[in-house]
């Protein structure tokens, strides 16, 4: 087996199956006992690792769980191509709904977004390295959709996730009000009306 295969995301000699304990421990420990009880040596004892490895591959708690949350995001977050854009989207609206406030992970972003609220630089990295990158998968069906003719090519990207995914991360981190999928068909339904779609 060449090297490539047996250190894919391993860049740095990291054994694989004890760097993905760390990241569950985390995400574990996020959900359980809140941001200021998630240590790097109840994190370790969690996943069976000396707190010294921990160190190692990550500087702080905030480091891994910002890795933990990443990871999550790319693994369920990454839009199907059902090919047709109305289903294309109410599935991934109402995975990322589900996602945002079922799930760990989504316990953990909760977190670390209050957390960014008191450190600019978690805020920066946050949304930069991280969210930027959810954002350049949010808009995969609308670019399927304009290279299908569905969507017009001058469609603005920008606002149309903004109007798609805004409002759940509004009733995530600010009102608290449930996202049924009820609430996700209806924004996606309104979306497609104002843009002529079918």
């Amino acid at each position: 087996m060449g090297s490539n295969t047996a250190h894919r995301g391993n860049r740095h000699g990291r054994s694989e199956e004890a760097r993905q304990a760390v990241l569950e421990a985390a995400d574990d420990l996020l959900a359980e006992r809140g941001f200021a009880g998630v240590t790097i040596e109840g994190i370790a004892a969690r996943a069976g690792v000396a707190k010294q490895t921990i160190y190692r591959w990550w500087p702080s708690k905030v480091d891994v769980l910002l890795e933990a949350f990443t990871e999550d995001m790319a693994e369920h977050l990454t839009p199907e191509n059902l090919g047709d854009l109305r289903a294309d989207l109410r599935v991934h609206l109402a995975r990322l709904a589900e996602f945002l406030t079922e799930s760990d992970p989504g316990a953990v972003f909760r977190a670390l977004t209050g957390q960014a609220q008191h450190d600019p630089q978690l805020a920066a990295r946050l949304r930069d390295d991280h969210l930027s990158h959810q954002r350049t998968r949010d808009a995969l069906p609308l670019r399927r959709a304009v290279e299908r003719g569905e969507l017009s090519a001058d469609l603005d990207l920008d606002l149309a996730l903004d109007h798609l995914v805004g409002p759940i991360y509004y009733r995530v981190l600010v009102t608290g009000t449930p996202v049924p999928r009820t609430f996700t068909d209806d924004l996606v339904d309104a979306f497609l009306r104002s843009h002529g779609v079918r």
